[in-house]
């Protein structure tokens, strides 16, 4: 019997010929990764145990995203903490405001991960990187410390849930719109525990972006981990990056799945999500007016510079609506400065927008945009659960950037067409 993608990766890096679904394995680790919420408490449990020294100073990596730049005396102890143990145990990889970028973008921008790789993070979208062709997930902060330590890994391999997307896209759908989707098809926990592969001609027409996408939102569906197999966008992408040599895998033709779902998305339409759940996801034109009061394009889902282009060339020329509160966040530094060089900046702060420096801030209601009781947001972010982005009485929907960026122009959430027509 032949072996998932999911399963050859995880095989080599625990030193076997073959792995199946439910084996529990020590698994050595390539990356491992904690932000300014997660790794302190990693780094105490790491001192407490008398750990002494990283595995390898080169494969753990801090990154301060969440509260930077510092919002308040308790964000900034956190990332001094950070950046001490940093200091401490000479870590090469570890970034602060003015270097670093939302930690799921920054790596693979980076090149820090790779096709074949084994990441950990303690994030629950550390599932991102499967867009490269790596097994990645999330960890608890307890178990990052143990990583930190010793370089392997505890994991029950998981069954791998194979997803087909066949068709063309129509104009303003994207990968954004393919997840939300997905998810309104087999819900938040339609993968539990399992790998879920994307793959399907229409998967290797999208660019890097929509894959980033849609691996990141592999855990909204309740997935351990999500992934595509490296093809030529793969490569590319990497090829401009990597300062390491990788290892491609996919998957056998006889490989075991838990199911195989085939999605027809030639008719497929811009996808919204409803509060306060992923899977509350409707085509746009099913959609009563839906009046909002604030807009956030950005995030580790849709912060790269694919998204900051689409959301600019709808917002371009047209003014944010009066009521509403519009906020640009690319996902890094290198997107932040693109946008500059490319005059989406201009466009952004012309229509009235706010345009930030790289922050995960109002994904999780922390800053840079919290919702007061009664709010409506739009957002380009993953999670639109019960105060996800601030008060209780707040309601978030989730959507690509360019629905995002024609409902901050039309005051309700708008199709991108209302506002270009």
């Amino acid at each position: 019997m032949g072996m998932t993608v999911t399963e050859k990766i995880l095989a080599a890096h625990c030193g076997k010929e073959h792995v199946n679904p439910g084996d529990l394995i020590e698994a050595s680790v390539d990356f491992a990764l904690g932000n300014d919420i997660t790794a302190p408490l990693a780094i105490e449990t790491f001192r407490k145990n008398q750990f002494g020294t990283v595995f390898d100073p080169e494969k753990v990596c801090l990154v301060a995203d969440h509260f930077v730049p510092n919002k308040d005396i308790k964000s900034a102890e956190q990332v001094k903490k950070l950046r001490a143990f940093a200091r401490e145990q000479s870590l090469t990889h570890f970034y602060d405001a003015g270097d670093m970028g939302i930690e799921h973008a920054f790596l693979p921008e980076q090149g820090l991960v790779l096709p074949g790789d084994l990441v950990v993070g303690a994030d629950s979208h550390t599932c991102t990187y499967g867009a490269l062709g790596a097994f990645s997930t999330g960890v608890g902060s307890t178990d990052l410390a143990a990583v930190m330590a010793t370089g392997h890994v505890w994991l029950k391999v998981p069954a791998s849930l194979k997803l087909v997307y066949k068709g063309t896209l129509k104009p303003w759908v994207s990968g954004k719109d393919l997840i939300l989707y997905t998810i309104g098809q087999i819900g938040v926990s339609g993968a539990l525990y399992m790998a879920i592969e994307f793959c399907g001609d229409t998967i290797a027409s999208l660019p890097m972006s929509g894959r980033l996408t849609m691996c990141n939102m592999a855990i909204e569906a309740g997935g351990k981990s999500g992934i595509m197999a490296p093809d030529d966008v793969t490569a590319e992408y990497v090829g401009e990056r990597s300062q390491r040599a990788y290892t491609v895998h996919r998957s056998d033709a006889d490989a075991e799945y838990v199911a195989t779902h085939e999605f027809d998305v030639s008719a497929l339409e811009p996808q919204v999500a409803l509060p306060h759940l992923p899977e509350n996801a409707k085509p746009i034109s099913a959609l009563d007016t839906v009046v909002i009061d604030q807009v956030v394009i950005g995030s580790c889902t849709n912060g790269q510079l694919d998204d900051m282009r689409a959301a600019a060339s709808v917002m371009k020329g047209r003014r944010v609506h009066r009521d509403v509160r519009a906020i640009i966040i690319p996902a890094t530094q290198a997107v932040a400065l693109r946008c500059i060089e490319e005059g989406l900046a201009r466009t952004f702060i012309e229509s009235g927008a706010v345009f930030s420096t790289p922050t995960c801030g109002p994904c999780l209601g922390g800053h840079m945009g919290v919702l007061a009781e009664g709010e409506r947001a739009v957002a380009t972010t993953n999670r639109n659960f019960v105060g996800r982005m601030g008060h209780p009485g707040s309601e978030v929907y989730l959507s690509s950037p360019a629905v995002a960026a024609a409902s901050a122009i039309a005051g309700r959430i708008a199709h991108p067409d209302e506002v270009m027509n």
